[in-house]
């Protein structure tokens, strides 16, 4: 019979991978919780108006990635492409801002969208989203950023860069895109289908474009911060004044747009060169209409996503450092041992060391085997003679020295290893 495989473009997190996500979702949470920030759980399924209403019914994401379908109510529904409009669902629904004026938002978790697979992209994806709901102070986006780049450099990331831009307000763009529109008639030919359509559905797209024809014709085209009005204006001066007070390196990319409509003013995206041309392992902005664009009062906003699998890819060191390896490993040799090792490797586990035995009766030379694939830090040798003896063997497995340890009682001999681990962590201190 034919084994079945993963949907393509959906991906399994093996053991192995596991500890680095771990890794870094505890890390987002202990920053996160050093900001204010409190954790929120989404639906993965939501009423599809909810993306086009909030994402825009003219973006690629909308047009062509969206895993929709009609079910059994005849209710259109979506698997979510992105968080941040379901946050806002969930914060007006709740009527959140009742209850603080400023609320600090994350989640974390899967999302879908129906492209071509890629290094770095696949059609599950995970994210971590932040937001920031209910003030346009400059200072908050600064905040946002700092903490972010704070996070990115506490899960060992140096080779990136922050690249911010305004995008201005919807007054700002009307202007602009008028003005990109005008520059790129006559110059059609050079685009690629995508961007010709874009030209009369979302011109400023054609700026996120990857097609290096579009590039080439897009480089020399008007830039938004060249129309930005004052008040957009001194946001993004501010914005950058409160970055700069922290020493948070950044650089202006006038030519930087976000792949969403919502996006207002401060834009930036955090960028790497080791992904190629899918470089952007973080990216967000200010979205100050979209509470009220999807039902809810006129109310502020910024945030950014991260992208899991292209920052745990990005990580120093190997998968196998971010395990948390055995404190000790059992080796038993016959029955009554096994039974004994059993009893000891649970107890141990009970009382917060990690233990491992193998059930399998086989050779104490296979068993060593086993303990150093696992790599424990110790292991225990019981057979017959060690249970008649009330004395066994445990052997350091990073130096090869053997200590005897007593088995009299099995409160004796997890209090015995106890000891011998805290003094080891006491000499490494």
């Amino acid at each position: 019979m034919e084994k079945i495989t993963a949907v393509r473009g959906f991906k399994d997190i093996l053991p192995g991978e596991t500890e680095k996500w771990r890794f870094v979702e505890n890390k987002a949470r202990e920053i996160f919780a050093d900001f204010g920030i409190r954790e929120i759980k989404i639906p993965i399924l939501e009423k599809t108006e909810l993306f086009a209403r909030g994402i825009g019914e003219t973006t690629d994401i909308v047009e062509k990635e969206m895993y929709t379908f009609r079910d059994r109510g005849n209710e259109y529904l979506t698997l979510r492409p992105e968080a941040t409009a379901s946050v806002i669902r969930a914060y007006i629904e709740h009527n959140m801002h009742l209850n603080e004026q400023l609320s600090r938002l994350f989640t974390i978790g899967p999302m879908f969208r129906r492209e071509r697979p890629q290094k770095g992209r696949f059609r599950q994806v995970h994210q971590i989203n932040v937001e920031f709901i209910g003030g346009n102070d400059p200072r908050i986006d600064a905040e946002l950023m700092i903490m972010l780049v704070t996070f990115l450099s506490s899960v060992g990331l140096t080779n990136v860069r922050l690249e911010i831009n305004s995008l201005g307000c919807p007054a700002c763009r009307s202007s602009f895109r008028g003005t990109v529109i005008d520059f790129l008639r006559g110059k059609e030919e050079c685009l690629c289908p995508d961007c010709r359509r874009r030209l009369d559905t979302n011109p400023l797209r054609i700026f996120d474009c990857k097609v290096e024809s579009c590039q080439e014709t897009i480089s020399s085209a008007p830039v938004i911060l060249d129309f930005i009005c004052d008040t957009c204006r001194n946001h993004f001066e501010n914005t950058k004044r409160y970055l700069t007070m922290f020493d948070i390196s950044f650089s202006v990319n006038p030519r930087m747009v976000r792949g969403l409509d919502y996006y207002t003013q401060t834009a930036f995206e955090v960028i790497t060169e080791s992904l190629g041309a899918q470089n952007a392992v973080a990216g967000g902005g200010r979205y100050d209409g979209l509470v009220k664009d999807l039902g809810g009062e006129d109310i502020p906003g910024v945030g950014f996503a991260i992208g899991f699998e292209r920052l745990v890819s990005m990580i120093p060191g190997d998968d196998d450092d971010f395990i948390d390896h055995p404190h000790i490993f059992i080796a038993a040799l016959g029955e009554e041992a096994t039974d004994y090792a059993f009893t000891l490797s649970n107890r141990f586990r009970l009382t917060g060391i990690r233990a491992e035995m193998d059930f399998t009766g086989k050779s104490l030379k296979s068993q060593m085997k086993r303990s150093n694939k696992v790599n424990a830090r110790y292991t225990l040798i019981i057979g017959t003679k060690e249970l008649e003896e009330r004395q066994a063997p445990l052997r350091n497995m990073r130096t090869g020295e053997q200590q005897s340890l007593s088995l009299e009682t099995i409160d004796g001999v997890i209090h015995e290893f106890t000891n011998l681990l805290s003094a080891e962590t006491i000499t490494a201190g």
